[in-house]
């Protein structure tokens, strides 16, 4: 009985992925990688941690709680994160070159687009089905991650507290997220293993653990360890492809140049965009029509809805911007190619800086994972990050179902009732159905929702 056991163990213990296996899994999810942060993230977690256990529960969460203190796009930084706890360097870019590039694409397309038509109908029409769909992603991952995430009820408040911080008094996010960990960290000290994981709720089922896990129990994970030398040779191999290219430009163009003013501006942003698109959207938005001229008002609002209905992080709206600003001030260069290459500019100083914060950092976290009073902080993090993903989620309704939301002076989006859109609305019911009682797909569920919105608004004119 006892061999029978053991043969059973070891048919379920989860193996390590092929480097192609991986390749092909970072393709898919950057391919469906729709919904935001909240969305991407609960994608990730189904296929890493459910599906294929290639990483366990709680050092997902712990890789999650430092992506979330970086600036720029968490749900890249994750991906990346695991690439490169899976296959080294390599594994890492390719996880997080993969997760942005078909959304860059289709961003790029669109940004075209934009510039040379202006309003496209049927595209409109197709947005505007996929964007109820997306509404029913995020939903579920709301859902999805504050099951697994909100262990006992002082996590539960954790969670609350942060949403109502940051939707109804519009504390900053790093505030929301330095009290989160100092409550971690104090909680602990009081009652011990309160963040930790390890004073679950009831009912509360042990962490099973992925082939990362098991790979590093047997020692075979050696890049995860950091060396003498790590730090100054990240930083002088990372910081010069991140800059190098900017001082490039600024050499060839001048310092006035619409190339040299992208590269300058958004790695600038690259380094304080903590909280993601959301955060940074009214900063970049008063900047490019204000003090740049790039954008006419209300064009970031077109740029941002054209990014939620796009595959890749939410900042790519930041390219979309890019694009605009080259297209309109190219020069002696013809328009479309001013535009591509001020979107690819954006892209580049948007993104190199994920690679050179994960491959800096990531060995000394993962050090740092036994640390108790660090776990502690990550865990209350963790709960904070739920009521950050709410806040995302209600602002991603509000925008989808109402057609006006005004900002209350004390800075909550409120939606003005009459402006309601009944058939987002019910596309939204229906796809929500759809998602959480039949669990269909998300790609048939978007393909749906996406001829669905075409039907309804012909035959609603």
């Amino acid at each position: 009985m006892s061999t029978m056991v053991a043969k059973e163990e070891l048919v379920d213990e989860p193996t390590a992925p092929s480097f192609r296996e991986a390749l092909s899994l970072w393709a898919k999810i950057g391919l469906l990688s729709f919904g935001g942060p909240a969305g991407q993230i609960a994608l990730m977690h189904k296929e890493l941690v459910e599906d294929r256990r290639w990483i366990g529960e709680q050092r997902f969460l712990h890789a999650l709680n430092y992506c979330m203190l970086l600036p720029g796009p968490e749900a890249q930084q994750l991906a990346i994160y695991i690439g490169w706890l899976l296959h080294r360097t390599i594994g890492g870019l390719v996880a997080g070159i993969l997760f942005v590039v078909p959304g860059a694409l289709v961003m790029l397309t669109l940004s075209a687009l934009y510039a040379l038509y202006g309003d496209v109908p049927l595209v409109a029409a197709l947005f505007f089905g996929v964007k109820a769909a997306v509404l029913a992603v995020v939903i579920e991952a709301v859902i999805r991650i504050g099951r697994r995430a909100l262990k006992n009820q002082a996590m539960v408040s954790v969670a609350v507290a942060a949403f109502i911080a940051i939707y109804a008094l519009n504390v900053p996010f790093p505030f929301v997220i330095l009290l989160a960990g100092l409550t971690g960290w104090l909680g602990d000290r009081v009652a011990p293993g309160l963040f930790s994981g390890s004073a679950h709720g009831k009912g509360d089922t042990a962490d099973t653990k992925g082939a990362v896990d098991l790979m590093f129990e047997r020692g075979e994970l050696t890049h995860v360890k950091p060396t003498k030398w790590h730090a100054l040779r990240t930083v002088a191999i990372w910081l010069p492809i991140w800059l190098g290219p900017v001082l490039l430009i600024w050499w060839l163009t001048g310092s006035t140049s619409v190339w040299t003013e992208i590269g300058r501006f958004f790695s600038l942003m690259a380094v304080v965009t903590f909280g993601g698109a959301y955060a940074v959207l009214a900063y970049v938005a008063q900047a490019a029509v204000q003090s740049f001229g790039w954008l006419a008002p209300g064009e970031m609002v077109d740029g941002l809805g054209l990014a939620e209905t796009t595959p890749g992080p939410l900042i790519l709206v930041l390219q979309f911007v890019g694009f605009l600003a080259a297209f309109r001030h190219s020069g002696s260069l013809h328009p479309l190619l001013g535009g591509s290459l001020g979107a690819l500019l954006t892209l580049w100083v948007t993104f190199t800086p994920c690679f050179f914060w994960i491959f800096l950092g990531a060995p000394y976290i993962e050090a740092l994972r036994g640390n108790k009073a660090l776990s502690a902080a990550l865990g209350a993090i963790t709960a904070a990050v739920v009521g950050v993903i709410m806040n995302l989620a209600l602002w991603f309704a509000l925008h989808v179902v109402f057609r006006e939301v005004h900002t209350t002076g004390l800075g909550m989006n409120m939606p003005v009732l009459s402006s309601i859109d009944w058939r987002a609305a019910l596309l939204s019911c229906a796809t929500m159905v759809a998602i959480l009682k039949f669990k269909i797909g998300m790609l048939p569920t978007l393909a749906g929702s996406a001829l669905a919105g075409v039907l309804l608004l012909a035959a609603s004119g």
